[in-house]
């Protein structure tokens, strides 16, 4: 199956590194021009060097600075034809009691998984409806399906919400010709944080994890790259309103 995104303008959010980083390597493989959105300006450096990617940062948690970044990228591109928000993570956080969490330890972390998303549909979907059809992805994670095996209360409940968003969006947007799917990404071992989640696990709790995954391996970036891709394309037409778990079968 040849997906061919040629001539389509995406956004990624969370592009810097990691899955978002390889969201943008594969919308670029098969032809689009990629916007790539993160807050931390130094490391998205390495993407400029990919044809057909133009880099912008700002605080996508705030609504008003996501709106202008949004802005500026229509301005820049033309148009818009899809987003994928995989900005999100636990923002430097560890399972802890319910006791110890703060106000703000709770907010960051749905600053950067949820709000992010919506700020930027919010942005987007105008251009998108105006042209009667648009993709939206969402990277959630299987912490949106079940409890999360990181611990921390707020990024299972950012995650559940993300996926409650997701099919609030494909109702809404729907009728314009807008999909809105989420992928819920198994244990990746993406980036630096979750490398250190995964070390503080230790080896006998690795060895269950894995153990528990049909194909009996950790996913990679790639993995949930190839599913956006998919949803991004044409041959999504006809799928809304899901979430596609890429977790290797996970019981």
């Amino acid at each position: 199956m040849q997906l061919d995104l040629r001539d389509k303008v995406f956004a990624v959010t969370g592009a810097a590194q990691g899955i978002g980083a390889a969201i943008v390597q594969g919308l670029v493989e098969a032809g689009a021009t990629v916007a790539a959105l993160d807050i931390d300006a130094k490391r998205m450096e390495h993407l400029a060097a990919l044809p057909r990617v133009t880099c912008h940062s700002g605080d996508l948690g705030s609504q008003d600075d996501a709106h202008a970044l949004c802005k500026d990228v229509i301005a820049q591109h033309g148009k818009i034809d899809g987003l994928v928000t995989a900005a999100g993570g636990v923002r430097g956080q560890v399972g802890r009691a319910i006791e110890e969490i703060s106000s703000d330890d709770w907010h960051a972390i749905f600053a950067a998984n949820v709000d992010a998303a919506m700020w930027c549909a919010q942005a987007f979907a105008p251009d998108m409806k105006k042209r009667g059809h648009g993709r939206i992805v969402t990277i959630s994670s299987g912490a949106g399906l079940k409890a999360s095996l990181t611990g921390i209360q707020a990024y299972a409940s950012a995650k559940h919400a993300l996926i409650g968003l997701t099919k609030q969006l494909a109702l809404e947007l729907g009728p314009a010709g807008i999909t809105v799917n989420s992928v819920a990404p198994g244990f990746i071992l993406s980036n630096p944080a979750t490398e250190r989640q995964w070390d503080a696990f230790g080896p006998v709790r690795q060895k269950e994890i894995i153990g528990n995954i049909h194909m009996r391996r950790l996913g990679r970036a790639q993995d949930i790259a190839d599913a956006v891709t998919f949803l991004c394309s044409e041959k999504a037409g006809w799928i809304t309103g899901q979430t596609l778990q890429v977790d290797g079968g996970h019981a």
